[in-house]
């Protein structure tokens, strides 16, 4: 049974699951969906487009699907996809696509924490972590399980590789590769995310591996076209390696240094 305060608003259209929870002020549109299970705390607004998951919790103060800040932004049919699972917390923002990617996309049990901006076009991954007031401009990717560090500052289509921790405060202008640990502004590389890692079911023989990897990465001296020939090369084929070298050789931006 769904509990929908008398106080919300709610538009013809607009399709409802079931075990839904709307509190006071909530404000949601036509063409919108809301999976069963989920919960909207008090003055949320849905704009059209939306399209939210199962068991998803949205707190006060959440804009979802609003009109990108985006000046190539023609008023073309775009979406948001908010996966099952996944928190916003207070007063997030999260924007529509624009003719470039058409949806933005946030995946499953995220955490999502207070007055993060997700912008037009971004794709975050699973399991993802932002913590407070992360800034994340327009078609920025983040792969699963890697968490933000609170007020960091994220430059339009970088990638984020899984696994990474990076440290509150940074400044993200380059690629962030995966299983990394990064922090300043700009972002340098600080070595492997090895508590993460742990956390995670990684086994030593995984972490030694990318340790290895990392090493010609930013301690041989190599340029990184060289330095992945040298992985290739030298390093046993393995899932992390694959990655590893998929990740840098398709960086349009580059990846960020090291901590020199």
């Amino acid at each position: 049974m769904n509990i929908i305060s008398p106080l919300a608003y709610i538009e013809e259209g607009a399709q409802i699951g079931e075990n839904v929870k709307i509190g006071p002020f909530c404000c949601i549109y036509s063409d919108t969906v809301i999976g069963d299970g989920t919960i909207l705390e008090n003055s949320v607004t849905v704009f059209p487009g939306a399209r939210i998951g199962k068991n998803v919790h949205i707190f006060p103060g959440a804009c979802i699907a609003t009109v990108p800040q985006d000046l190539k932004f023609k008023g073309e049919y775009t979406t948001v996809e908010i996966g099952d699972g996944t928190q916003l917390h207070e007063c997030v923002t999260v924007h529509r696509g624009t003719a470039s990617k058409l949806v933005t996309k946030i995946g499953k049990n995220c955490m999502i924490m207070a007055y993060c901006h997700v912008a037009h076009d971004c794709n975050v991954g699973d399991n993802v972590i932002m913590s407070n007031s992360v800034q994340m401009a327009g078609e920025v990717v983040v792969d699963p399980f890697a968490v933000v560090g609170g007020g960091s500052l994220i430059h339009q289509f970088t990638h984020i590789g899984s696994y990474c921790m990076i440290q509150g405060g940074s400044g993200l202008v380059k690629d962030i590769p995966p299983y990394a640990m990064v922090g300043r502004a700009p972002a340098k590389w600080m070595g492997i995310n090895t508590v993460g890692l742990r956390r995670h079911g990684f086994t030593t023989a995984q972490i030694i591996n990318i340790q290895d990897i990392y090493r010609l990465v930013y301690a041989s001296g190599y340029n990184t076209t060289h330095a992945c020939e040298h992985i290739e090369a030298e390093i046993p084929q393995s899932p992390e390696r694959d990655y590893i070298l998929n990740f840098i050789r398709n960086s349009d931006r580059g990846i960020i240094a090291g901590n020199l």
